[in-house]
C-alpha cells in the first residue's frame, strides 16, 4: 500500500461519510446501497480513502470483506465528527429529549426482541424516559411497505427482502449453529455431513419454507439431503421443546450465546462446513433520514446492540 498523501486539504466530509459507512457495513455493495450511489463510484470512493489514509481500509478474508485493524481502531472518531458535523447543520432544532413522550414502533422477530429488545429499551429511556417502544410483528405486510406507509419508524431484520429506496445499516454479523438436547448422539463421534442429515431437523421460517442454505450446501457439496419434521414461525416456539428429542435447530451463534445452556439441558455445535454470514441490520424510509429523532434512535439502537454484543462475549 502506498503512503499517505502529503499533508494539505486530502478529503472532506463527504469523504469522511463514505469512510463511516464502508467500515460499518464492511461490503462495497451494501455501502452504496446505503448512500444511494452505484458501487462503482463507492469503489472509487474506497479507493480514494486508501490512498489518503495510507491503509486498505476493507480487505478479503475468504469470500467477503472486513475492516482492518487501522479503520476498526478510527471507526469511533469518524463517526462522532460526522454525527457532530451533522449537528452543526440542525444546531437550531436541538432536541430535548427528556421532555419527550415518544413512541417508537419497530418491527421486528423474536429473535431480536428477545435478544436485545430490553437493552435497546434501556438505552433509550436513558436519554428518553418517557418514551416507549412497540415491537411490530413480521407478519403484517412487507417492510418496505410498513415504512412507506408510516406504520413503523425502524425494521430489524436478516431479509434482503426490501425496496431500492430504503436505507439500511448493518448491526452485527453472525453465523449458524445448532442447538440440541444435553446428551444428543451426534455430540459422541465426529460431526459430518453424513451424521447431520441422521437426524430430523426444525425449519424456522414465518413464511412456511423448509429449505434454505443449508440444504443448498448439503445437496451441491456432499448430494445429501436432511429430513426437515417441522417448520415453525419462530425460533423461540421451539426452544424449550428440544430438550427430550433428538431434533436439531439451527440459530444465530449470536442468539445461542446468551443461553444459560446447561441450565436449560442444551447444548449447541457447529455446522461441519461454512455456511454464509447473516448480517441483521436496520432499515428506515429515506424521509426520516435526515430527521433528528429518526437518526438519534437508529445511533441508540446501533450502540445499544453493539453494546450488548460486547457484554454477552465478555461474559
Amino acid at each position: 500500500m502506498s503512503d499517505k498523501q502529503p499533508l494539505g486539504r486530502r478529503y472532506d466530509l463527504d469523504l469522511l461519510r463514505y469512510l463511516q459507512v464502508l467500515v460499518e457495513e464492511q461490503s462495497v455493495s451494501l455501502a452504496a446501497r446505503r448512500l444511494k450511489v452505484s458501487e462503482p463510484a463507492m469503489s472509487r470512493h474506497l479507493a480514494r480513502l486508501r490512498t489518503v489514509f495510507g491503509d486498505p481500509i476493507l480487505v478479503m478474508s475468504g469470500r467477503r470483506m472486513v475492516a482492518t485493524a487501522f479503520a476498526n481502531r478510527i471507526r469511533d472518531r469518524v463517526q462522532t465528527l460526522v454525527r457532530e458535523a451533522d449537528d452543526l447543520l440542525n444546531d437550531g432544532a436541538t432536541l430535548n429529549l427528556k421532555a419527550m413522550s415518544s413512541k417508537f414502533t419497530i418491527r421486528a422477530n423474536d429473535i431480536v426482541v428477545g435478544a436485545f429488545g430490553r437493552p435497546i429499551l434501556q438505552a433509550l429511556q436513558k436519554e428518553c424516559p418517557d418514551c416507549r417502544i412497540v415491537f411490530s410483528p413480521e407478519s403484517e405486510g412487507t417492510a418496505s411497505e410498513a415504512l412507506r406507509g408510516n406504520k413503523i419508524d425502524l425494521y430489524i431484520g436478516a431479509t434482503d427482502e426490501l425496496s431500492p429506496e430504503i436505507m439500511r445499516q448493518t448491526l452485527f454479523e453472525t453465523s449458524f449453529s445448532a442447538l440440541v438436547r444435553k446428551g444428543h448422539p451426534i455430540l459422541k463421534g465426529k460431526i459430518t455431513p453424513q451424521s447431520l442429515v441422521t437426524y430430523d431437523h426444525i425449519s424456522v421460517s414465518r413464511k412456511g419454507r423448509s429449505n434454505g442454505p443449508i440444504d443448498a450446501i448439503l445437496k451441491e457439496r456432499y448430494g445429501l439431503s436432511r429430513r426437515i419434521a417441522m417448520v415453525v414461525p419462530t425460533y423461540h416456539s421451539l426452544i424449550a421443546a428440544i430438550g427430550d428429542t433428538d431434533l436439531i435447530l439451527p440459530l444465530p451463534r449470536t442468539v445461542i450465546e446468551r443461553f444459560p445452556l446447561e441450565r436449560m439441558g442444551l447444548d449447541s455445535f457447529e455446522f461441519p462446513f461454512e455456511l454464509p454470514p447473516v448480517r441483521p441490520f436496520q432499515a428506515w424510509h429515506p424521509r426520516v433520514d435526515m430527521d433528528q429523532l429518526h437518526r438519534w434512535l437508529r445511533e441508540t439502537v446501533h450502540h445499544a446492540v453493539r453494546q450488548e454484543l460486547w457484554r454477552i462475549r465478555q461474559t
